[in-house]
Protein backbone atom coordinates (compact mmCIF):
# COMPACT_ATOMS: atom_id res chain seq x y z
CA UNK A 1 0.00 0.00 0.00
CA UNK A 2 2.81 2.39 0.89
CA UNK A 3 4.54 1.68 -2.42
CA UNK A 4 1.37 2.60 -4.30
CA UNK A 5 1.06 5.82 -2.29
CA UNK A 6 4.67 6.80 -3.06
CA UNK A 7 4.13 6.05 -6.75
CA UNK A 8 1.08 8.32 -6.89
CA UNK A 9 2.87 11.03 -4.89
CA UNK A 10 5.82 10.92 -7.29
CA UNK A 11 3.43 11.24 -10.23
CA UNK A 12 1.83 14.26 -8.56
CA UNK A 13 5.29 15.69 -7.90
CA UNK A 14 6.06 15.27 -11.59
CA UNK A 15 2.91 17.18 -12.47
CA UNK A 16 4.10 19.96 -10.13
CA UNK A 17 7.48 19.98 -11.88
CA UNK A 18 5.78 20.47 -15.23
CA UNK A 19 4.01 23.54 -13.85
CA UNK A 20 7.17 25.12 -12.44
CA UNK A 21 10.00 24.20 -14.83
CA UNK A 22 9.70 25.50 -18.40
CA UNK A 23 10.69 22.88 -20.94
CA UNK A 24 9.26 19.91 -19.03
CA UNK A 25 5.79 18.73 -20.00
CA UNK A 26 3.61 15.69 -19.52
CA UNK A 27 0.36 14.97 -21.35
CA UNK A 28 -1.72 13.91 -18.36
CA UNK A 29 -1.92 12.06 -15.08
CA UNK A 30 -1.75 8.64 -16.74
CA UNK A 31 1.47 9.64 -18.51
CA UNK A 32 2.80 10.99 -15.21
CA UNK A 33 2.12 7.63 -13.58
CA UNK A 34 4.03 5.84 -16.35
CA UNK A 35 6.91 8.33 -16.11
CA UNK A 36 7.08 7.89 -12.31
CA UNK A 37 7.19 4.12 -12.75
CA UNK A 38 9.85 4.18 -15.48
CA UNK A 39 11.91 6.77 -13.60
CA UNK A 40 11.79 4.60 -10.49
CA UNK A 41 12.97 1.53 -12.42
CA UNK A 42 15.73 3.49 -14.19
CA UNK A 43 16.89 4.99 -10.89
CA UNK A 44 16.91 1.55 -9.28
CA UNK A 45 18.74 -0.28 -12.08
CA UNK A 46 20.85 2.15 -14.12
CA UNK A 47 21.70 4.92 -11.66
CA UNK A 48 23.85 2.77 -9.30
CA UNK A 49 25.91 1.54 -12.25
CA UNK A 50 26.45 5.09 -13.52
CA UNK A 51 27.38 6.34 -10.06
CA UNK A 52 29.92 3.54 -9.74
CA UNK A 53 31.39 4.17 -13.20
CA UNK A 54 31.69 7.91 -12.56
CA UNK A 55 33.07 7.54 -9.05
CA UNK A 56 36.39 9.32 -9.78
CA UNK A 57 34.69 12.44 -11.18
CA UNK A 58 32.10 12.24 -8.40
CA UNK A 59 34.89 12.30 -5.84
CA UNK A 60 36.60 15.23 -7.57
CA UNK A 61 33.37 17.24 -7.60
CA UNK A 62 32.47 16.20 -4.04
CA UNK A 63 29.33 14.43 -5.23
CA UNK A 64 27.95 17.25 -7.36
CA UNK A 65 28.27 15.15 -10.52
CA UNK A 66 25.38 13.08 -9.16
CA UNK A 67 23.09 15.98 -10.13
CA UNK A 68 24.30 15.62 -13.71
CA UNK A 69 23.59 11.89 -13.63
CA UNK A 70 20.08 12.55 -12.30
CA UNK A 71 19.45 15.11 -15.05
CA UNK A 72 20.69 12.77 -17.77
CA UNK A 73 18.47 9.94 -16.50
CA UNK A 74 15.48 12.31 -16.30
CA UNK A 75 16.18 13.36 -19.89
CA UNK A 76 16.65 9.70 -20.90
CA UNK A 77 13.23 8.75 -19.52
CA UNK A 78 11.69 11.46 -21.70
CA UNK A 79 12.98 9.58 -24.74
CA UNK A 80 11.39 6.34 -23.54
CA UNK A 81 7.92 7.48 -22.52
CA UNK A 82 5.50 9.02 -24.99
CA UNK A 83 3.70 12.01 -23.54
CA UNK A 84 6.68 13.18 -21.50
CA UNK A 85 8.89 15.85 -23.04
CA UNK A 86 12.06 17.54 -21.82
CA UNK A 87 13.42 20.27 -24.08
CA UNK A 88 17.08 20.18 -23.08
CA UNK A 89 19.69 19.51 -20.45
CA UNK A 90 18.97 22.57 -18.30
CA UNK A 91 15.26 21.75 -18.21
CA UNK A 92 16.19 18.18 -17.27
CA UNK A 93 18.59 19.45 -14.59
CA UNK A 94 16.07 21.76 -12.92
CA UNK A 95 13.25 19.26 -13.38
CA UNK A 96 15.23 16.43 -11.79
CA UNK A 97 16.34 18.70 -8.95
CA UNK A 98 12.81 19.87 -8.20
CA UNK A 99 11.41 16.35 -8.51
CA UNK A 100 14.05 15.12 -6.06
CA UNK A 101 13.21 17.89 -3.57
CA UNK A 102 9.44 17.34 -3.72
CA UNK A 103 9.85 13.56 -3.54
CA UNK A 104 12.21 13.91 -0.58
CA UNK A 105 9.68 16.05 1.28
CA UNK A 106 6.72 13.78 0.54
CA UNK A 107 8.69 10.65 1.45
CA UNK A 108 9.77 12.28 4.71
CA UNK A 109 6.18 13.20 5.52
CA UNK A 110 4.71 9.81 4.72
CA UNK A 111 7.46 7.47 5.91
CA UNK A 112 6.74 5.34 8.95
CA UNK A 113 9.83 5.27 11.14
CA UNK A 114 8.66 4.06 14.53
Amino acid sequence: MQLLLRWILNALALLLVTRVVPGVSVDGFYAALIVALVLGVVNALIRPILVLLTLPINLLTLGLFTFVINALLFWFVSTLVKGFHVSGFMAAFWGALLLWAVSWITNALFSKDY
